[in-house]
Formats: structure tokens, C-alpha cells, sequence
């Protein structure tokens, strides 16, 4: 008999595979349709979630809806763009928002709120997460305003009579701390009972593996990291070691020493089925000369699917009877734009062209792909993976050739105004005491690179913004002690710009270099820059393993950027992130005196000009530059 289920529709949001996730976290099966679905085809759906989305509901070419969705005797939630398609087609009205949110607000019921069953255990007043820059001006007949925020006064709407709520805040992620109670009050008025578990997640993949590979072995690139190597072991626990090879590919991008550590923890698990291989110079030759990140990143998985076929060949495996293996992870598909309503926020490696082909032909199996990043980790406990394989930070395929942002040393008559009214707008904006005196001495900036983001779901390439305080001696600046008054400074300047996407913080200049020095360089991914990146990289890990956070936090990326007195040097931005589902993200809030002793130790690197810190969360920057 077919489960009970709550059906999210996919207006194309980041988090709408999320949302359904989150529900089947809680033991309520959950499936994701299009908004189109027609309401004729719905077996045993308890109730309907609208996801968030990147478009505006009043414009052209919005994802297409069935209307008649809402006339059925089921109770609806929307979100985001689902609260104010809500709005919409119950009379309401849609528009530019006066101000946009993207990350925290506090959500404070009304009275009626206070009443509802959507909040019943809910505090009543809430953090929550924003990403929106439209908002419902006029709420549609019948409803009544059950929550609102200091810039949003109808976040949260109800129609109690139709059992339609409407949030204009993102439920599904950690940063609205109570979300999972709002789902379970959802949830209780659809009458649903719980009905899924891990066991069966886990159970449904296995099977899963064994359909789609039939009477054929597995090929698998293993990056070392946790998504590849959970990966791995199912496709190992499914098929048995002799029908799966997992191949290491190293693509000189590679953390200090990772290829190394990589096999030695896979032999130690008792991995015997995979290779090694050195494509160092393939990789660098297929990115030589490359400003642009997405066409980076596009040469890069080309040159995987490339390696992977001259791999076949001298190991001579029969490729009728091979399929490949990846371990693509859901986000890795919304933000390549791999659903009908989504859009591109980045082209990862395994969604390039040659890729997708294999996919069109049925030639690639992906375990993980309706899987989150903690959902992965949750599965490979569960076989049995030790935490060093597991608890791994994250490693995408591309590696550190993302982290090295490349320029050709020349800004163009349009980044030129585009930084002027970045400038302007940083200027602008009125930022509170950090601590006693600091606040006088501080100085903004705007880097003159651009670095991607994600605002309202859609892609951003912004400049980001620059905190420095008072000097101090040996090239270092004042850190405010307070971190959430950094965070605030941080939300108040990306909020309030059209051409920022990050703030940071400066931390340390060299002393024989004047602020004049530093403009933007010639540079590109090349093996020298790499290794800079890797030594930077390699001091802030051994610092984190050594002071106990590296299992704190989700993953820290080392980003090199062009911006230096000379093209032989750089500086360094430091950036490490606390998440639950890549989805979303703050950043991690490090121990002071942890951050003084790696910002000492990389400024005795002599190639450094700058060190920074990256105060942004997510949205509205992803977690790379790149």
C-alpha cells in the first residue's frame, strides 16, 4: 500500500529538496512534485508545502501552478515564494519589499499567532532565516496576520477556516532553531503519522544500486572526501568489492599532502579496490590562463570525464560492462540548476557537459543524489565508516582551484562604477559601537574582485566589503571581542547593497607595505599559487585539529586572491563555516586567541601581503569565492 505523504512543490528554491528532507528527518515521508502536478494524479497526500523560489511571483515566466491545487480539502503551507504566491492567489498583493532580509530575523506573533496551531510550543518571539527582497504588501481575503519581523510586517499569515498558513521564512534550515516544531505542527494538522526512517533511507539505496547497475561494474571517483566515500562503501556493501573500483584522481589541487593521507585511510579501512592517479599537469594545463570561475570549473569536470576514459583504456577494462559512479549530493544539483524551476548558482564539476550525456544514457549511478551533506555522514555511521572518513571537512572536486580566485590585473570601465557604487553604498550604512573607542578608528573598503553569492536564489557575483580597525604593532589590527556585533556590521551592509555580497575583516597587513601597494594583480591557477594556498591552508588545520575545533566547525576554505603589491604575492582570506546542510551557513565564530596565533603563523609566510577574515554567512555568500 502506498505511504501517506506531504508533497513539496518545486518552485525551484535551494531548499525545497530540503523541506522534504527535513520532514523525512522526522519520520514523515515526504516527495517533491512540480507546481504544475495535476491535482487528479495525488495518491494519499496529507498536505502540501510551496517552496521558496527565485522568481518574483508578478513576473514573466513564473514557474507554472496549478491553481486548482488550492481548492482541495488539504491543508497548505507556503514559504517564501510559496507564502507569497499564497498571497496572491487569494487577492492579495506582491511587491518590492522596502527592505530585504537575508539571514537572521526574529519572528513576533500577534495575538491571533499566539492562538495558532502552526505555532503551538513555538516561543513567541523566534529566531528565524530570510532570503527574500519581495514581500507581501497586502495579505490575501481571509487572512490574518498570525507574525511579523521589524522588516516584514506580514511574515506570517493564516487562513484557519481553508487550513492555509503562509512564512515568509525559511522553516527547512538550522538557523530558524525552531522550524522542525512549526513542520511537526504542520504535519499534526495534516492528520500525519510518521512513517519513514533511516533504515528504510538506507535499505531504498542499497536496492537502488542493485536496479540501476544490473549485470554491470562500477567505476567511482573518489575525491577523499565524505560524499565520494560514503559513496564508495555503499556501492562496495551493494555490489562487493570486486564489481566496484574507485578511482583517486590527483588533479594538483589537492590539500597539502591529501592524495597520501587519502590512500592510507582507505587502506586502513580495509579498501582494496581502488587506484591512485597523478593528473597533476592534466588538470593544470586544462585550466591554464582561466579568469572566469564558471568556465574554470567546467574545464575542470571535462578533464575528470577525459582522465577517467585514458584510466579505462590502460587498464583495459571492457566499457560495455562499466558504468561510473559519482557522488553528487542533492544541493550540488539545485545549485547547478538541475531542477525545472532552479537556477544556477554554480556549475559543479559533476553536472558538465560529458557528465550529463552519461546521465542522458543512463551510464551513471548516483547513490547520494537525494541526500543532504548530514544525511550522508548519518548513512556512513551507520555502515560502519570510522569518523576520520566521515567527520572529514568537506572536499568538492575541484579542491583548491576554486579557492584561487584568477584576474588578468585589469578592471574594466564597468567594474570601475560598480566599485565606486559599492564604495558608496558601504559608506552608507550606519553600523553600531563594536567596542569601546574601535568604532572611531574604523575604516571600509571595497576589494576590487568579485566573489559569488546567493541572494533570494539567485546567483550574485559582488564585490565584498572591508572592515579594518585600529593598527596595532607588527602589521596587525584590532579584533572587536564581540562576534555577533561583527555578524550584525556584516547582515546590515550586504542587506542594505545592490553590489556587495560579503563583508570581511582585515586582520593583518605586512608593515613594509602601504595601503596604496595592494591593487588587484595578475594571477592565475597555477602551481605556485596552489602551493601558497596550500601552506596557508595547512597552518590553519593543523591549528584547528590541534585546538579541538576542526570537528566545531563544517569546513574551512583558504581563499587566495590577487590583491597584492606584486603578482608573485597575494593575500589570504581566511573562512571557515559552521552548517548542518550546505544550504545554508554562518560563519564560525573561532576563539580569538586561536585566530591571532594562525593569522601570526601565515604572516611569516613570504608571500603574504593581507590577511582577512570572512564574516559572511549564507546566504548571501556561499561558502567559496568561486
Amino acid at each position: 500500500m502506498e505511504r501517506s505523504k506531504i508533497l513539496v512543490l518545486d518552485f525551484g528554491s535551494q531548499y525545497a529538496h530540503l523541506i522534504a528532507k527535513r520532514l523525512r528527518m522526522m519520520g514523515f515521508y515526504s516527495e517533491i512534485a512540480l507546481p504544475s502536478v495535476s491535482e487528479k494524479s495525488l495518491q494519499n497526500v496529507k498536505g502540501i508545502i510551496m517552496s521558496g523560489g527565485p522568481s518574483s511571483v508578478y513576473a514573466d515566466n513564473v514557474p507554472e501552478f496549478n491553481e486548482k491545487l488550492l481548492d482541495l480539502d488539504i491543508p497548505v503551507l507556503g514559504l517564501c515564494y510559496g507564502h507569497q504566491l499564497m498571497a496572491k492567489c487569494y487577492g492579495g498583493n506582491v511587491g518590492k519589499a522596502n527592505i530585504g532580509e537575508f539571514g537572521i530575523a526574529h519572528l513576533e506573533q500577534t495575538a491571533a499567532g499566539k492562538e495558532s496551531p502552526l505555532f503551538k510550543g513555538v516561543s513567541s518571539s523566534t529566531q528565524v532565516w530570510m532570503s527574500h527582497q519581495d514581500a507581501v504588501l497586502v495579505p490575501g481575503a481571509g487572512f490574518e496576520v498570525i507574525g511579523a519581523t521589524k522588516d516584514c510586517p506580514y511574515a506570517a499569515l493564516q487562513n484557519s477556516a481553508k487550513k492555509r498558513y503562509s512564512l515568509q521564512c525559511h522553516c527547512e534550515v538550522k538557523d530558524t532553531p525552531e522550524g522542525n516544531k512549526i513542520f511537526a505542527n504542520f504535519a499534526a494538522i495534516c492528520g500525519m503519522e510518521k512513517n519513514w526512517d533511516e533504515d528504510t533511507v538506507l535499505n531504498h539505496i542499497l536496492e537502488e544500486i542493485k536496479t540501476q547497475a544490473k549485470d554491470k561494474n562500477i567505476l567511482l571517483f573518489l575525491s577523499g572526501g565524505v560524499d565520494s566515500t560514503v559513496a564508495f562503501a555503499l556501492l562496495n556493501k551493494a555490489l562487493g568489492q570486486d564489481r566496484v573500483l574507485g578511482l583517486h584522481i590527483d588533479n594538483g589541487f589537492m590539500r597539502k599532502n591529501e592524495s597520501a593521507k587519502v590512500e592510507k585511510a582507505y587502506h586502513a579501512h580495509g579498501f582494496t579496490n581502488f587506484i591512485v592517479e597523478d593528473a597533476s599537469e592534466s588538470f593544470l594545463a586544462a585550466v591554464r590562463g582561466m579568469t572566469d570561475p564558471q568556465k574554470k570549473r567546467m574545464a575542470i569536470g571535462e578533464n575528470f570525464i577525459k582522465v577517467r576514459d585514458e584510466v579505462v583504456a590502460r587498464q583495459h577494462l571492457d566499457e560495455s560492462k562499466w558504468m561510473l559512479a559519482q557522488g553528487t549530493l542533492y544541493p550540488d544539483i539545485i545549485e547547478s540548476g538541475g531542477t525545472k524551476n532552479s537556477k544556477t548558482i554554480k556549475t559543479h564539476h559533476n553536472r558538465v557537459d560529458g557528465i550529463q550525456k552519461l546521465i542522458e544514457k543512463g551510464l551513471i549511478i548516483e547513490p547520494l543524489r537525494d541526500l543532504y551533506k548530514d544525511e550522508v555522514r548519518s548513512i556512513g555511521k551507520k555502515i560502519g565508516l570510522s569518523d576520520d572518513l566521515v567527520m572529514r571537512h568537506p572536499f568538492p572536486g575541484p579542491g583548491l582551484s576554486i579557492n584561487v580566485l584568477c584576474s588578468d590585473g585589469i578592471l574594466s570601465d564597468q567594474d570601475k562604477a560598480d566599485m565606486a557604487a559599492a564604495e558608496k553604498e558601504l559608506n552608507s550604512v550606519k553600523l553600531g559601537m563594536f567596542c569601546e573607542n574601535c568604532s572611531q578608528s574604523l575604516e571600509r573598503s571595497v576589494l576590487p574582485v568579485r566573489s559569488v553569492g546567493v541572494q533570494g536564489d539567485f546567483r550574485t557575483y559582488r564585490f565584498p566589503s572591508v572592515l579594518a580597525f585600529k593598527k596595532e604593532d607588527g602589521g596587525f589590527y584590532h579584533l572587536p571581542k564581540k562576534w555577533e556585533k561583527l555578524e550584525e556590521a556584516s547582515s546590515a551592509i550586504t542587506n542594505s547593497s545592490d553590489y556587495i555580497n560579503r563583508c570581511i575583516i582585515k586582520l593583518w597587513q605586512n608593515p613594509s607595505v602601504k595601503d596604496s601597494d595592494l591593487v588587484l594583480q595578475k594571477g592565475y591557477c597555477d602551481k605556485a599559487r596552489l602551493d601558497q594556498t596550500r601552506e596557508a591552508d595547512d597552518i590553519m588545520l593543523s591549528k584547528l585539529h590541534e585546538s579541538g575545533w576542526y570537528d566545531k566547525i563544517f569546513q574551512h576554505l583558504t581563499i587566495n586572491i590577487p590583491y597584492a603589491s606584486s603578482a608573485e604575492r597575494c593575500s589570504i582570506v581566511l573562512r571557515p563555516v559552521c552548517s548542518e546542510d550546505v544550504m545554508t551557513a554562518r560563519f564560525a565564530q573561532l576563539p580569538q586567541d586561536i585566530l591571532k596565533d594562525v593569522v601570526a603563523d601565515i604572516a611569516k609566510l613570504d608571500f603574504v601581503d593581507a590577511i582577512f577574515f570572512d564574516l559572511t554567512n549564507k546566504p548571501p555568500a556561499t561558502f567559496g569565492w568561486e
